[in-house]
């Protein structure tokens, strides 16, 4: 995650992590994040939100959606 906000030029305010608190929850860590930041109002209705996901074995995945 830290890795996609610097090559995209992102301050902290733009970004959502929680691993710190959960851990690695494999295919729920992206609604889990999606959710929290929500609740946070870090996201609002018609937001660009990137989501970027990395496993082990190089694996990877990411979208771009309009909230």
């Amino acid at each position: 995650a830290q890795f996609v906000q610097q090559k995209l030029q992102l301050s902290d305010d733009k970004v959502f992590n929680n691993i710190e608190k959960y851990g690695n929850t494999t295919a729920a860590s992206i609604p889990i994040a999606l959710c929290e930041a929500w609740e946070a109002g870090k996201i609002k209705v018609g937001d660009l939100v990137c989501l970027a996901a990395f496993g082990s074995g190089f694996t990877w995945g990411s979208a771009l959606l309009r909230w």
